[in-house]
């Protein structure tokens, strides 16, 4: 009963995190202009994403544009595209294989050991794409804040941490939990092997004969 609620609770928060890192993938609000010192133009706001930038302007409605070439990019956006991507495939494949090993599902008709097997499979698959997430996430980040106290950027190109970096970080924190969920349930079924997928213990109808001979002629050869 524990080790489905677990099974459970850690499909659920797999999903959070997988739809967390296809939203942050997709939003251009990775880096945000900054109003400091001279650049007091609040009526304007610049968003810089992996794949379009946007500028928002006061009363008028928000215009983005596709970036023309990947080389227009800063080397952290550049790898921060293909980081994501994979990160996102990777929680996607970790999403199906916990469905195909969970306790309810008959997807396939497989023992509890092989079952046991594909959950910690899925577990390390959470595991690995919130790892994967964090890299670009926190890369940028360290960008934006090492150029935001750089006395040589110009002030104009100085930026902020966006929307979609909280984002990661939260959907990130969600994969790694239900990826140490699913990794937990299996060390439960690993120590105690009736916690998810046990199989019932019974005795065969040829055993059970062959121990009721035994005990007749026992008590025989008691007798005699």
């Amino acid at each position: 009963m524990v080790g489905g609620a677990l099974q459970i609770a850690g499909l659920l928060v797999g999903g959070i995190g997988m739809i967390g890192t296809f939203a942050v993938t997709g939003m251009p609000q990775w880096r945000v202009s900054a109003f400091i010192e001279n650049n007091i133009i609040v009526f304007e706001t610049i968003w810089e994403g992996l794949w379009m930038h946007c500028i928002r302007q006061a009363n008028i409605r928000m215009q983005c544009k596709v970036y023309d070439s990947v080389l227009a990019l800063s080397l952290d956006l550049q790898a921060s595209r293909g980081l994501m991507c994979a990160g996102s495939v990777l929680s996607f494949l970790a999403f199906t294989v916990a469905i195909i090993g969970m306790k309810c599902t008959r997807c396939v008709q497989s023992s509890w050991q092989a079952k046991g097997y594909i959950i910690l499979t899925a577990g390390l698959l959470f595991i690995l794409s919130g790892a994967v997430e964090l890299i670009p996430v926190c890369w940028v980040a360290n960008t934006i804040i090492s150029d935001f106290y750089n006395p040589a950027v110009n002030v104009a190109q100085k930026r902020e941490l966006g929307e979609a970096l909280y984002l990661g970080w939260v959907a990130a924190f969600f994969l790694i939990a239900a990826g140490a969920m699913f990794c937990c349930f299996c060390l439960c079924c690993e120590k105690t092997r009736s916690c998810g997928y046990s199989a019932p213990t019974h005795y065969s109808t040829d055993s059970q004969l062959l121990h009721r001979k035994a005990e007749s002629s026992y008590s025989k050869s008691q007798y005699v």
